[in-house]
Order: structure tokens, then sequence, then C-alpha cells
């Protein structure tokens, strides 16, 4: 592959290592592709478009997700919370790969 020249090194260092590290996860790439389709999403939101999640593994995600830079996490101060999660700019700037895995994948479907 052009760039990811992976002799005599440990996968984990490099940058094909650290893409699949922030991407693996059952429900990253496709929380990735909703807040990609509704732009801002609330907690429940997410829940109800992604079905049987559990509150655990969401919220595990989303903080992952968070920590690498890929989402935005809003908290408004009010009675009840309001939560609001967006695509960062580095969130945003994978969407060109996912809509190749799009491409890819409507191309070579049975």
């Amino acid at each position: 592959m052009r760039g990811c020249n992976l002799e005599g090194t440990l996968i984990e260092g490099r940058g094909f290592g650290y893409t699949m590290k922030v991407l693996s996860g059952k429900y990253k790439l496709i929380i990735l592709y909703w807040l990609e389709e509704y732009k801002v999403m609330r907690y429940s939101e997410i829940k109800r478009t992604l079905g049987n999640i559990t509150h655990k593994m969401l919220s595990d995600t989303l903080k992952e997700l968070e920590s690498d830079d890929l989402i935005i996490r809003k908290e408004y101060p009010q009675v009840p919370p309001k939560v609001e999660y967006s695509l960062s700019e580095q969130g945003e700037s994978l969407m060109p790969i996912l809509d190749a895995m799009c491409d890819w994948g409507e191309q070579h479907r049975i």
C-alpha cells in the first residue's frame, strides 16, 4: 500500500495501525456515518438509530470517538441535561474514506 511500508516495524507504530485502532469497534463507523448524515444528534437519537445497543456500549464508544478527536460533545447546562454530538474537523476528514467504502461495497456486494 502507498505510504504504509510496514517492513521492520510493528503495525501499531504506523499510520495504518493508528487508523485501525481509531476506527475499530462495532459501532464507530456507523455513528460517524449518522453524524455526517444528520450533522448534530442527541444521545437518544444516536441510540435509536443504532437499535439494540446498551447504554454502556454507546457511552464508551462515544467517549472513545471524542478522545480520538473524531466527534465533538457539547453539553448544555440545563435540567434535564442536554448533550449533542457532531463531527469534528478531524472526523469530517474521514468522510471521503467512508464514501469510498460505500462505493466499494456497492460495486462488490452480491
